[in-house]
């Protein structure tokens, strides 16, 4: 066979007439590989191609997918490339959005949740009950034997004018001429009442605290919370050197220098006291007490109980403005 015979048999070429099976053999290696181009032919196309695909790139808008594929062009209309170029395109922030809503809560994440929420109550309410015990915890025992004492003592004063109180109902109740002796329940009321505003002398069983200050250094205040000592101690009248000490009392100036409701007072400070001396005696030596704090001063505080305490020092009774008696 010569040459041109073997060349005009050759699969493809041009000018050959081609069986039909020859033909559809070859269309189909045309659609997989496309028909054979030769190579300067080539170089050329695909430098047109990315030409256009240069000049159509600003055309794209920013946040928009590519426009689907022709089918003719034989492409599938949507591949991996435009996935990831459409991924891509999203900012940080969409992204965190989308990873974030919808929630997505499982089942043991929502145990895990109530959990949680019933541990924190618990130890908040374990903390809030601890910080209100939390003064009587800090305390020392001489402080809390001294406030078991002050509450005991309470406890007995309220008891006593009780007593009183049922007493003198029944005798009303129980008297002949209940006018009468509703008339001497109401001075006697009236002697209680002058005793604590100062008007009227008192005397009973009590103690003498004197304070000796050679140095001038006690201030007006600690002998302010010597008064606040007593009568946390139930004392029932007091009195400072000649100054009856009752409910409005105030004292200031400076040490050395120290007034009472406006008036001169020197050392050495004589307090006076009526009251329970058992209870009064201790609520000055108590550890920390005003004993100490003076004695810090450099100034010597003594004690002294007596059956027979006399607080003669009067206050001028003084009428009301706006005040006045009511029926009830």
């Amino acid at each position: 066979m010569s040459s041109e015979d073997r060349t005009s048999e050759t699969p493809g070429a041009p000018g050959t007439p081609q069986s039909p099976e020859t033909a559809r053999t070859h269309e189909r290696q045309g659609t997989a590989s496309g028909p054979h181009v030769p190579r300067p032919l080539q170089r050329e196309r695909d430098g047109e191609d990315r030409a256009e695909a240069t000049a159509d790139a600003p055309k794209r808008v920013r946040g928009q997918a590519p426009p689907p594929a022709d089918p003719s062009a034989g492409g599938t209309g949507g591949g991996p490339g435009e996935a990831s170029a459409s991924v891509r395109e999203m900012t940080g922030r969409q992204r965190l959005a989308a990873g974030l809503w919808p929630p997505r809560v499982t089942r043991a994440q929502l145990v895990v949740a109530l959990l949680l929420f019933g541990l924190g109550l618990g130890l908040a309410i374990q903390v809030r009950s601890a910080s209100d015990d939390g003064a009587l915890r800090g305390a020392r025992q001489e402080d809390l034997v001294r406030i078991l004492d002050e509450l005991d003592d309470r406890s007995e004063r309220l008891e006593d004018e009780k007593t009183q109180l049922e007493a003198q109902r029944r005798e009303l109740e129980n008297s002949s001429d209940q006018a009468e002796e509703a008339r001497r329940q109401t001075q006697e009321r009236e002697r209680q009442l002058g005793v604590l505003a100062g008007t009227v002398a008192a005397e009973g069983p009590g103690i003498t605290f004197v304070v000796e200050d050679p140095l001038a250094a006690v201030e007006p205040d600690k002998l302010l919370d010597t008064i606040q000592e007593l009568r946390a101690a139930g004392a029932e009248a007091i009195q400072v050197n000649d100054v009856r000490v009752v409910a409005d009392s105030y004292f200031s100036g400076d040490a050395g220098a120290v007034t009472v409701d406006g008036r001169r007072i020197t050392a050495p400070y004589r307090f006076q006291a009526i009251g329970k001396p058992q209870d009064l005696e201790p609520a000055l030596n108590i550890p920390g007490g005003i004993v100490q704090t003076l004695e810090k001063e450099q100034a010597t505080a003594t004690v002294t109980r007596s059956e027979k305490i006399v607080v003669d020092a009067l206050r001028p009774a003084e009428r009301p403005d706006y005040a006045r008696s009511s029926p009830r």
